[in-house]
Formats: structure tokens, sequence, C-alpha cells
């Protein structure tokens, strides 16, 4: 009998604590690294040879939302095709639990819009087979899962099962409703949250709206509030919080709780994503950072973006112009209701001024909007086949001289005449490198922000991970391969309290990735027509991983599924 299950053999080791590299066979019994050594390859009942590879640790995804696409894709593959194997949900304050059965359909339809997951998919793939935020993680468990699962407690949910959604967006929580909410946090941390999380935005420059375009029931959120939710923790000892909002929101947070917070977003002056433009110096806001964590005392991780911007924007239900009057009341309604208004000339020119207000901009990224292509128009539109004919593969600029129309015009004019199911494809938006640099390697910066799980048919940045170790580190040399693996996986492990992941070391949990680096790429976007309800997402695939093994078994090889679901639920405090 075989004494290892798998064996990797001749690898060079990065064992994500920042050791230096080293060459070493990696054996794997029931799931745990058994030896890091010298091993006989006829020790192994099978054996991966990795001459000439990198092995490393599964990368730990602390920002995602897959709190619905866990339970028809268990593998959460956008993240997992990137060598993802741990993630976390229950970011920015949205989930689904605790939950009513009267409740599941206005929260899908939050879910809709704010984070741009279909209604349609999560009415046929979720079983909503709980009520209580600690029997939606015993759902979770008994689900079957390609990936590690760690999970937050959203406020959001806690309000809309307290106060009642309409109720607490006009007038917050009594102190008796807010001591509850804070019981059920405190219940749903026992039964293992890692924490909890929140959006705190307010309604100004705020895309990630309600979906009948009002701000998120925890985007009003008062000092008040915020202070009784840190406090619970405190008194609680353990967790971390992530929320989305003002830095010095966040610093109040870690006042309070005693307990580290992880902050949305650090990012390159000027850059981009689904969210806007980033405004503010980075420069300016790591000082701060390095202000409250080494003189303060705080522990304030920023999570940093570093992931460049390609979108595909389909106005069939993109929000990503919602700081726009217009441009949001236009986005709302029924599919027939869209289309009228996107069809009505009378809007045109406030839809217009938006764009000019963007210096030719589109969304919140400001995509230069003549640089835009027709990537597909759906083929149910009337007389499609002369619609692809004419626009498919063409840029907006190029129609728009062709045509003699107003930017504007072309895209509305094409997405009416495909029923708004028509996408169309912005190029990629570059960062500086050496702002990259500087975020990336920030004290308490951790690279990611996938948002895996939504956004589902406009942005791909769940490649997060690929994209730094090839992009950013092959290419650019931003930092050493080292440090890369232990801000991928140890250090977002740490941050989030999860104890046993995140590092290759003897007796540890084997979650292990092997990636020919010079190899390593993402694919370009495509479209997937996988989802239930027959809908479609958009991903990119990786090259390059040649193995991904989760809790001791395989469940990639070259990018193809093995079908093997050994992924658990690490339930805080005891994982």
């Amino acid at each position: 009998m075989a004494t290892y299950d798998i064996i990797i053999k001749g690898g060079t080791v990065i064992d994500g604590l920042r050791t230096p590299r080293y060459r070493a066979d990696v054996g794997i019994k029931d799931g745990v690294i058994a030896q890091i050594g010298v091993i006989d390859a006829s020790e192994g009942a099978e054996v991966v040879d990795a001459t000439g590879k990198i092995v490393a640790p599964g990368i730990v995804d602390i920002h995602t939302h897959y709190d619905s696409q866990l339970f028809w894709d268990p593998w959460c593959t956008m993240s997992a095709w990137h060598g993802v194997t741990t993630v976390v949900l229950g970011n920015c304050g949205f989930g689904f639990a605790p939950c009513r059965p009267e409740d599941q359909d206005r929260t899908m339809l939050s879910l809709s819009r704010n984070e741009a997951v279909p209604i349609k998919t999560m009415r046929a793939g979720m079983p909503w087979d709980w009520v209580s935020y600690p029997e939606f993680l015993d759902s979770v468990e008994r689900t079957p899962k390609g990936v590690n699962v760690m999970s937050l407690v959203p406020l959001a949910p806690l309000y809309t099962y307290v106060v009642g959604i309409d109720k607490a967006k006009k007038d917050r929580a009594s102190d008796e409703e807010l001591a509850r909410m804070c019981e059920l946090l405190v219940e749903g941390m026992e039964a293992g949250g890692c924490g909890w999380s929140s959006q705190i935005s307010g309604d100004l420059n705020n895309v990630q709206l309600d979906y009948d375009g009002s701000p998120m029931v925890t985007d009003m959120m008062t000092e008040r509030e915020v202070t009784a939710f840190a406090r619970a923790l405190k008194k609680l000892g353990r967790g971390s919080t992530q929320i989305t909002g003002q830095l010095e929101t966040a610093a109040l947070i870690a006042r309070e709780s005693g307990r580290p917070i992880i902050w949305n977003a650090l990012a390159p002056t000027g850059s981009v994503n689904q969210h806007g433009e980033s405004q503010f110096p980075h420069l300016e806001t790591i000082r701060r950072l390095e202000e409250l964590n080494s003189e303060e005392g705080l522990r304030v991780f920023a999570s940093a973006q570093i992931v460049r911007f390609q979108s595909e924007i389909v106005l069939e239900n993109y929000n990503l112009m919602d700081i726009f009057p217009a441009w949001k009341d236009a986005g709302l309604g029924t599919l027939e209701e869209k289309i009228a208004k996107f069809s009505d000339p009378e809007r045109r020119p406030a839809l217009k001024a938006a764009v000019d207000e963007l210096e030719g901009g589109f969304g919140a990224a400001r995509y230069p909007m003549a640089e835009i292509t027709v990537n597909w128009i759906t083929s149910d539109a009337h007389d499609a086949l002369a619609l692809k004919e004419r626009y498919e593969g063409f840029t907006l600029g190029e129609i728009a001289e062709r045509e003699n129309k107003h930017l504007v015009d072309v895209l509305l004019d094409i997405a009416v005449a495909g029923d708004l199911n028509v996408g169309f494809g912005t190029t990629m938006i570059d960062m500086d490198t050496q702002a990259v640099r500087e975020v990336s390697t920030c004290s308490v910066a951790l690279p990611g922000i996938s948002d895996g799980g939504a956004h589902t048919k406009f942005v791909t940045t769940a490649r997060f991970g690929t994209e730094l170790l090839a992009h950013w580190v092959r290419d650019h040399g931003v930092m050493s391969l080292e440090e890369a693996h232990w801000r991928l996986s140890a250090y977002p492990a740490q941050a989030m309290g999860l104890r046993d992941r995140g590092s290759l070391a003897e007796g540890r949990p084997a979650d292990v990735i092997v990636y020919d680096l010079d190899r390593l790429e993402a694919l370009p976007q495509e479209r997937l027509f996988d989802y239930p309800a027959d809908e479609w997402r958009l991903v990119q695939k990786a090259v390059g991983y040649d193995r991904i093994i989760v809790n001791g078994r395989t469940t990639f090889v070259d990018g193809v599924c093995t079908d093997a679901t050994p992924g658990k639920l690490l339930r805080h405090g005891r994982a």
C-alpha cells in the first residue's frame, strides 16, 4: 500500500510564508501535507511531475459573493480556475440569512441589481432550506463543494429580518431592534461566522444600489449602529469586519471592536474598477493606513485593487451608470419598461449629458466610449442576422462616424434593436506599474477584491491571483514571488482569522497549486451558458495551472475539472 496519496515531485516550493524558494517533494496523505523533503516516487499512489514548476499554497479569496452561486457551481469556478482553494462569502453586508420565506424574493431582487446576479438564476438555483444564519451555514456544509468556504455575517439581512427593509431605510433601528440584531450577529458567529460585513456608501456617487434605485439598507448606517455592531464583536473577542465605505469609518470600527478590519479599497490614484475611479491619492491613503496600524495600534487591512479592468456592458441589467439619475431611472423596471425608456428621444439629452460629463467615458469606470466594441447581438432579436452583419465587431466610434450619430445614440439604438441583450466590450484599462507596486506592497495590502460571483455579466476580476502572479510579478516585477504568495494566501488567512490555511507545512491541510510561471495567463473573456434557468455569465479561464488540490484531492488538471468536491465549510474559531 502506498505511503502517500499524492507525491508532487521535484517542484520549486514557495510556502506562502515568505521563506526563500527551494526545491523539494511534497507528500500528501489523508488530506494533509505529510512530508516536505526528498520522497521516493514509488511511495506515492499518484505522482505529479512538478519539475520546473512552482508548488504553492492555494489562494485564499477573501472578497467574494458566491453566497448563491455556490449552490449550483460547487467549485466557484471563476475563482477556482485561477488557483483559489478557499473563498469567503458574505462580503459588503449582502447575503441571504437570516431570511423568512416571505422575504426571499425581495432579498434576491436586491442582489439582482446590487451585485448583478441574475434573478431567475437565483430563483432556480438556490435551495432556500434555511431561515436563520446558523441554518444557512448548515446548508452550505451539506452542499458538495470544490473549494473551502468561510462566511462573514452580512448585516443587510439582519436589518431586513429584525426591522424590515423599508422601515429600516426610513427610520433606522430602535435601541431594542439594534440589540436584537447584535444578538443575531453573535449567534451567527457562534455558529461559525468569521465576523460581520457592511456596505456603508451613502447615497452620493453610489452605484451599488437596491433593485428600486434606492441606497441599500446598510448604506445609511449611523455611528450609533456601527458602534453597536463593533462592540458586539469586542464582547465576543474574536472575528474580523469587512466594510466598503470610508477609511475613517473602518478606523472607528477597529477602535470600538479591538478587532481586525478589512477596508475596501486601496487603489492606485486614477485607477478604475466597477465602482468608479479612485479619486484619493494612494500615497496619502497608505500614510493614513500606516498611522492607524503603527501609531494607534489598530489593525486595519486594505483590500488592494490590482486588476486591470475590462468589461462587457449589457443594458438589460447594467447598473454601473447609476451615479447619474437619468441612467439610473432608465435602467429600472421590467425589460419592456427599460426598452421603452432607452428608446424615448426625450430622455436622450440627459443620457448624453452624463456621458459628456465623463468626457466621453461610460460607466463608473469611464471606459472610452468611442473604443467600445459591439461584441455580440442576441440571435433572438428581430432581424438579428442583418444587425449582426452591420454592427458586430465594429466600435461605437466607427459606427457613429458611419451613421453620423452621437455615441450614445449608437449604443442605445443597437441595444434597443437587440432588446437590450447586446454585449458591448470595453478596452482594457491599464494601471501605472509604480503605483501598483506602491499599493500592492503597502504593509497592510491584501491584493484582490475578486468580487467572484457578482457582476457576472460585466467583469471577471476573480482572475486577480493570475493577474498578480503573471502580469504584475513575472512581467513587471512589482514584488517577489515569495511575497506575492504570502499576500495571496497566508496574509489574507491571518486577516480573516483562518488559522490552518494559506501556507505549505507538514501537518497542514493540503490546499496546493502547481503551476508553470512561464505559461501562466488569463485567457480572453468568453460567455458560458451554464447558469440555472438558461442564463449566461462572462468568464475568463486560465492556462498554466497544472494542478489545483483541495484538502488533498485534485479538483482541476490543466484547467479541466475532475468533478471532485473535497471542499469544507470552515467554521471560524474551529478552522
